[in-house]
C-alpha cells in the first residue's frame, strides 16, 4: 500500500496527466444551472463519470432528476447503461441525487490502467455533454 503522501502524489500525477492527455474544456461545473455539475471521478477500484444534482431544496433537485430520467433511453443511447439513484448519499452525509456510469477493476493506484481510465473518462463523459447540449432547453426549464 501507499502512504498518505505517496497516494497523494499519485492522485495530483493522475489528474495531471489526464489534462495533459486530454486537453479540452469540459462543461462539468459550467452548466448555468446552479449545483448541477458533471463530474469524473477514480479510485483505488473503479472510475466514474456522473451528473450530480446537488441542490438542498429537494423538490428542484427531485424535478431536475426526473427531467433527466424521463430522457432515459437518449442518455443511454449516448453513455451506455447507468445507474441512478435520486437520494444517494456522499461520504459528507450530503444527500444528492446522482446518474453515473462505472468502469470496475481500474485503480488509480495502478499507472498501467491510466489510459484505460482516461480513455473511459472521454467516452462517457463526451456522451454526457452531447446528451446536456442536446436537451438543455428541456432540462432547464424546471
Amino acid at each position: 500500500m501507499f502512504s498518505k503522501e505517496e497516494a497523494q502524489k499519485l492522485r495530483k500525477e493522475f489528474w495531471t496527466a489526464f489534462g495533459k492527455s486530454f486537453p479540452r474544456k469540459w462543461i462539468l461545473y459550467d452548466t448555468k444551472i446552479k449545483d448541477f455539475s458533471f463530474k469524473f471521478y477514480a479510485d483505488s477500484k473503479k472510475a466514474e463519470v456522473s451528473i450530480d444534482i446537488e441542490m438542498k431544496d429537494e423538490i428542484y433537485r427531485n424535478a431536475y432528476y426526473e427531467k433527466i430520467w424521463s430522457l432515459e433511453n437518449m442518455l443511454m443511447e449516448e453513455v451506455g447503461d447507468i445507474r441512478k439513484d435520486e437520494f444517494y448519499t456522499l461520504e459528507n452525509g450530503k444527500v444528492i441525487s446522482r446518474i453515473w456510469v462505472t468502469k470496475e477493476k481500474v485503480s488509480i493506484f495502478d499507472k498501467n490502467s491510466w489510459q484505460e481510465i482516461y480513455e473511459f473518462f472521454v467516452v462517457k463523459m463526451d456522451g454526457f455533454e452531447r446528451f446536456f447540449w442536446e436537451y438543455e432547453d428541456f432540462i432547464k426549464d424546471v
